[in-house]
């Protein structure tokens, strides 16, 4: 199936890299009419912007930090005064810190829910409040975790912002059905992105070798970034009709069952 968004102007946040930058390129081949892509790295954001503009569509890269109360409006602002319109939203920026029962901490509780929770929350209260101007109705797909059914103890507090991104997904969902604005989310399984090796390889300390755990997987492997952003890009397209307020697992083990 090949998936078209012509003419449409989308605003991914987290678009820099990994699965948000994975979700952009994939809408630049979807010919979308417009894009603008927000993260916390001028340079590496300047570069997609960039590369997406010579793919064909129009790319403007806006830096914003999420946990700036301030950054969500500012941004579908910036998306309008752009290109006139917003027609889609990607919420795919997150913060991944550990922080469990035992040892977060006030901080940790506030960073992330403000990056994970606050921010997407404004940023559809923004756009939503702009496509409802239009009359043409939207679309918004919020990137989440397969967390936000229990999560592991390291990720008490992750897990938590993600399930509540996931009701606020579906009451959105619900509250502007009419409003022809469709409003979905993935639960995302672990995914191989840069930011990942990272945190794994250097910040948890398990070195290169913590890439062997893809053997204990059912597949092998992984999920790719591309497979996220095809979903994604499926989601916000006409292709997926009406559908709107589905958390969609996007997993390769299944949930519920005893492993």
């Amino acid at each position: 199936m090949e998936l078209r968004l012509e003419g449409r102007v989308v605003l991914v946040t987290g678009a820099t890299q990994g699965i948000g930058r994975a979700i952009a390129e994939t809408l630049a081949r979807a010919r979308a009419g417009g894009l603008l892509v927000t993260g916390r790295e001028p340079a590496r954001g300047n570069e997609v912007a960039t590369s997406l503009s010579k793919a064909g569509s129009p790319t403007t890269f806006i830096a914003a930090d999420l946990a700036d109360a301030t950054a969500p409006a500012r941004l579908v602002e910036e998306c309008v005064g752009r290109f006139g319109r917003i027609d889609a939203l990607v919420n795919a920026a997150g913060l991944t810190n550990r922080a469990s029962f035992l040892d977060a901490d006030l901080d940790d509780w506030a960073a992330l829910f403000a990056v994970n929770a606050r921010a997407p929350f404004f940023l559809m209260q923004a756009a939503i409040t702009q496509m409802r101007k239009q009359g043409q109705g939207g679309a918004i797909v919020n990137i989440l975790s397969i967390n936000a059914h229990c999560g592991s103890p390291e990720l008490a507090v992750y897990s938590a912002t993600k399930g509540a991104l996931a009701t606020l997904t579906r009451n959105a969902a619900n509250a502007h059905r009419f409003d022809r604005i469709r409003v979905n989310g993935i639960n995302v399984g672990w995914t191989d992105t840069p930011a990942e090796r990272i945190m794994q390889a250097e910040t948890l300390r398990h070195g290169p070798g913590w890439i062997a755990a893809n053997a204990s997987q059912p597949f092998g492997r992984l999920l790719a970034a591309n497979e996220v952003a095809n979903l994604a890009v499926f989601l916000l397209s006409d292709a997926s009709g009406p559908m709107t307020g589905a958390l969609i697992d996007q997993e390769q083990w299944v949930v519920g069952a005893n492993r």
